[in-house]
């Protein structure tokens, strides 16, 4: 088994061309473009889709390979996850020579092999690079090609990094030098997550309300920033690629992850000090400049310098937790505290804040002055809410997201009643260890 570290890019054709140009600035060894195919297998109910695994076949100069790769994490573009290879002499399936530890427990690999069809495919030639940053030998690999699956097929031109030796930091650092020159973006999505959406008939991507966090009850403070800054950017590339592909509503989603994030900053700016993030701010800031331009198209956008310098920035502060230097012993210290403990404290301080906030409103263009702050203390609360009852938090945000929605639709009758009935609510948090 490897652990394979790879940061993917969505190439424009432009960009592609100039790949090689933009290489030469390092050192490097180069390698002719090869012909690949890459078969993908899956059952018909998607059950290797369910253990998060992915199996496919790859066909290249007549030599074929196996891989299975199984859960990992994908941050921002950076994919890490295991992978066991199995060298074949013919493109035959052979689930039987995968450790068998790495099933779940209970499988029956022998009645798994017949149930596994070839879902999709990818067609492409591969270009690659070995370059070397400081004391790290990276590969950069461009695809060029197609990934179909039936009748339907999209283009296929991404631009790969994968650390081969040394340290992640170095593939990070390198990759914005890379990323100085248009055309590139970060790609949330595999080559294998593209072809089950065409397996699947290719339906529109749904715009998703920001989720609930989920988070393990015994999570540390800075376990629950990680995983809420995450989640946030998982948002904004989710957006980000429903955007591309043609919903103009997209936009105000990728604008909401933004929010999402200064939510976070604040949430945890008092045990971060603002220093440690500032020039990730400022980055961000120029993205909400060029996305404040209604005429700015999602290529234009998403495309640009700007955006992808800034989800760069925030992939490179999580994954190297960058706050670290800039902590002194009582932060770090409160840090590895409880984030339950910390999510009572601020869900009870955002709790009292709606109240003073709303208690005395009258006038409904007093309401839409308090609109904004309503607004990022809700998205407050779902950075907060993933270790208590889904079904109790959901009650309670019920309350003031119909405020939320009144005063954005200027229903002028009926805002006070609704804002007595979201402070009556009985908070699902614990205040003091007391339940109230």
């Amino acid at each position: 088994m490897t652990i394979e570290i790879e940061l993917k890019f969505i190439a424009t054709p432009q960009a592609a061309e100039k790949l090689a140009q933009t290489l030469a600035a390092w050192p490097h060894q180069h390698h002719a473009a090869r012909e690949l195919t890459n078969i993908y297998y899956e059952t018909d109910d998607n059950q290797l889709r369910r253990w998060d695994m992915g199996l496919r076949i790859r066909g290249v100069d007549q030599r074929y390979e196996m891989t299975l790769k199984t859960a990992g994490k994908t941050l921002g573009g950076l994919h890490q996850r295991p992978e066991y290879n199995v060298d074949l002499s013919e493109p035959q399936l052979d689930i039987a020579r995968l450790p068998a530890e790495i099933w779940p427990q209970g499988t029956d690999v022998a009645a798994l092999q017949p149930r596994l069809q070839p879902l999709f495919s990818t067609h492409f030639q591969r270009e690659t690079w070995l370059v070397s940053v400081g004391d790290s030998e990276i590969e950069v690999a461009f695809d060029c090609g197609s990934v179909a699956a039936g009748e339907l097929s999209e283009p296929l031109y991404e631009v790969e990094l994968e650390l081969k030796r040394g340290a992640r930091s170095d593939m990070l650092t390198f990759a914005s030098a890379l990323i100085a020159t248009d055309g590139l973006r970060l790609g949330s999505l595999s080559k294998a997550a593209r072809g089950y959406q065409l397996a699947q008939g290719n339906a529109p991507r749904p715009l998703r309300a920001l989720p609930l966090q989920k988070i393990a009850p015994k999570a540390t403070v800075e376990q629950g920033m990680v995983h809420a800054m995450s989640a946030a950017l998982g948002h904004w590339q989710y957006h980000e690629e429903v955007w591309l592909r043609g919903n103009e509503d997209a936009r105000a989603r990728v604008i909401e992850a933004l929010e999402t994030l200064r939510q976070a900053f604040s949430l945890f700016g008092t045990l971060v000090p603002r220093k440690a993030n500032s020039e990730l701010r400022q980055k961000l800031t120029r993205l909400e400049e060029l996305l404040a331009d209604s005429e700015a198209s999602a290529e234009t956008v998403c495309f640009s310098p700007t955006s992808v310098e800034a989800q760069l920035a925030l992939t490179h502060w999580l994954v190297e937790s960058q706050w670290q230097p800039w902590l002194d012993e009582k932060n770090k210290s409160k840090l590895q505290g409880s984030f339950k403990r910390f999510s009572d404290i601020m869900l009870g301080r955002i709790g009292a804040d709606l109240r003073e906030t709303f208690v005395d409103v009258q006038l409904f263009n007093e309401f839409q002055d308090k609109a904004t702050r309503l607004n990022r203390q809700l998205l407050a609360v779902h950075l907060l809410a993933g270790a208590y009852p889904a079904e109790e938090v959901s009650q309670w945000l019920a309350g003031w997201q119909e405020l939320q929605h009144a005063i954005r639709e200027k229903q002028e009758r009926g805002l006070i009643q609704l804002v007595n009935l979201a402070i009556r609510q009985p908070p699902f948090w614990l205040n003091n260890g007391v339940k109230r």
